[in-house]
């Protein structure tokens, strides 16, 4: 593979413009944090074990922490951009790589918490998958999440998961099953 570097950009390096927000921005950031926080409490509220295993205590702690401070920390900013000497530099969205790898390892714990019914491993791996897309389509193209209503749609999957046992999501409204 051939790696060809971009020239780097004419000017002092701080002729960058300040950053500007997007139109909307700080509700959308604002709606995906109060998603995070009522997907990271529903995932608290899921049963325990019988007996005491590290994936329950994973399940109970560090997977809802990972949710609230990813949902709560995206940051369009943090986008993929070139850096000095015409490098790409990939942006994370505001999440540190720490968070982002307990996200990650939902699909390899969830099939050991056999106490939760199927349903609810679904909704854990549709809510990982959630927060994990936000990031990424935020540090891929923030203007793409902010200004076309991606990262509004993220949201909406991360809550529809979250909803309350037995309740069908109709669009803001709940209905019991």
């Amino acid at each position: 593979m051939t790696i060809m570097r971009l020239p780097v950009p004419a000017g002092p390096p701080d002729d960058v413009p300040p950053y500007e927000p997007w139109a909307g921005e700080a509700e959308v950031l604002s709606e995906a944090a109060a998603a995070g926080r009522r997907a990271a409490a529903w995932a608290r509220s899921l049963p325990g074990p019988p007996a005491p295993v590290p994936v329950g205590a994973w399940l109970a702690g560090e997977l809802p922490d990972a949710i609230e401070t990813a949902m709560g920390g995206l940051d369009p900013q943090d986008c993929d951009r070139m850096g000095p000497e015409g490098t790409v530099v990939e942006g994370t969205g505001g999440v540190d790589t720490a968070t982002m790898e307990t996200l990650a390892a939902v699909s390899c714990m969830v099939p050991e918490a056999a106490w939760l019914t199927p349903d609810q491993q679904v909704r854990l791996l549709a809510m990982a998958f959630a927060v994990t897309g936000s990031v990424r389509l935020l540090a891929d193209d923030p203007s793409g999440a902010l200004m076309h209503g991606l990262l509004t749609r993220m949201r909406a999957v991360l809550d529809h998961a979250a909803r309350p046992d037995g309740a069908l999501w109709t669009g803001g409204t709940e209905q019991r099953s």
